[in-house]
């Protein structure tokens, strides 16, 4: 990662803005010179790929400056009172309050405790771009652990799996929650991570087929009655499944959401419209419809899920969203940031108001990618 890439991946900000994220680059460069990390990287690509998380978010550019600069003051030279003086007091708060968050003595030996812990980090946090510096954070953190030995690196993943990914859940934000689930489970239970892999691989060609033809069926359908969809296929999280087998005690054959296609149109009318083409075009199986638009989940997720029989036999979900729905099932919090009116919730003008801002309408970076399988 470089800063030149972070900035195309930050597009959403404008030059003076993508100036600042600059400038706080170059300061972190400079404090962090010589700091190198256990793989022997340059430390600062540390927080140049927490900043890139948080840039495919769309967040704003004091949040992702604030990320650059997070281990400045807890590791280098560079004070408090600098970063204020150079950056202003919003990345000075927000750096601060990241600083304060990783004080917090973590233990998870029961549930509640982590319950306690996940409340305490909210509730620490003045601002909630805090937490999600802090999550950003811990997702690269999690992505890079194989120079650590086998027991930290489970205590990192239990510590991921009990308090930062249900914290993620909690603000909504799927994308990050579902690749610390898995990458916590591949440090935690490798065998059975790897099984599952094993087994979702050997059914991708059956399933990607199977997929593709559905599409194929359910676009033609949606043409003839006049929605505009975009229809894809969505990969199931290896957590996920591996829950399944084991606290619900089902068999691989038994998941049916194993294949899943999403589907996103353009308002609520049209997300009733589509599930009527799709009840009639395939058998719905009983006690597996959720209204989720009508009953929205506590943390904001809305969609409607089915699970239908195919032409093959084989059952398959179908989950059925605005596009707008889609952005606050992946980012959370982050996509509720932009008022209608063109500003932010932080008060500031928003870059992005005057254009659509939905993950359909323009190639995103990978920074958020999934687990490797």
């Amino acid at each position: 990662m470089t800063v030149s890439e972070l900035l195309r991946i930050a597009d959403h900000l404008d030059p003076s803005d993508q100036a600042l994220v600059r400038k706080a680059f170059e300061r972190a460069a400079t404090a962090h010179n010589g700091q190198h990390r256990l793989s022997g990287e340059d430390y600062v690509n540390h927080p140049l790929e927490v900043a890139a998380i948080l840039a495919d978010l769309e967040l704003d550019a004091e949040t992702i400056s604030a990320a650059l600069l997070h281990d400045t003051v807890e590791d280098t030279n560079l004070t408090a009172e600098e970063v204020k003086r150079e950056f202003g007091p919003e990345v000075a708060r927000l750096v601060d309050g990241v600083t304060k968050l990783g004080r917090i003595s973590l233990r998870t030996d029961q549930q509640q405790q982590a319950e306690n812990i996940r409340k305490m980090m909210v509730a620490m946090a003045e601002d909630l771009r805090v937490v999600l510096i802090k999550l950003a954070d811990r997702l690269h953190n999690m992505r890079t652990l194989e120079p650590l030995t086998e027991a930290k690196r489970r205590k990192i993943s239990r510590e991921t799996l009990d308090i930062y990914a249900p914290l993620a859940h909690r603000l909504g934000i799927g994308q990050i929650k579902w690749e610390l689930e898995d990458l916590s489970l591949r440090n935690l239970e490798p065998e059975a991570y790897d099984d599952v892999v094993k087994r979702i691989a050997r059914k991708r060609n059956e399933r990607e087929t199977l997929v593709s033809d559905l599409r194929e069926i359910l676009a033609r359908e949606l043409e003839k009655v006049g929605i505009q969809a975009e229809i894809t296929g969505r990969p199931k999280h290896i957590y996920s499944v591996w829950q399944k087998m084991t606290r619900e005690s089902k068999d691989f054959s038994e998941i049916y959401d194993l294949s899943a296609i999403r589907v996103q149109v353009e308002s609520v009318r049209d997300c009733y419209g589509v599930l009527g083409v799709v009840h009639s075009l395939w058998k719905p199986m009983p006690g597996r419809f959720k209204d989720y638009i009508a009953m929205p989940k506590s943390n904001g997720y809305q969609s409607l899920h089915t699970t239908v029989i195919t032409h093959t036999g084989e059952p398959i979900e179908i989950q059925i969203r605005t596009q707008e729905m889609h952005r606050v099932a992946e980012f959370g919090v982050a996509a509720h940031w932009t008022y209608s009116s063109g500003r932010t919730r932080w008060g500031t003008p928003s870059r992005s108001s005057t254009r659509s801002r939905s993950t359909s309408s323009r190639t995103r970076s990978t920074s958020l990618r999934p687990a490797a399988t």
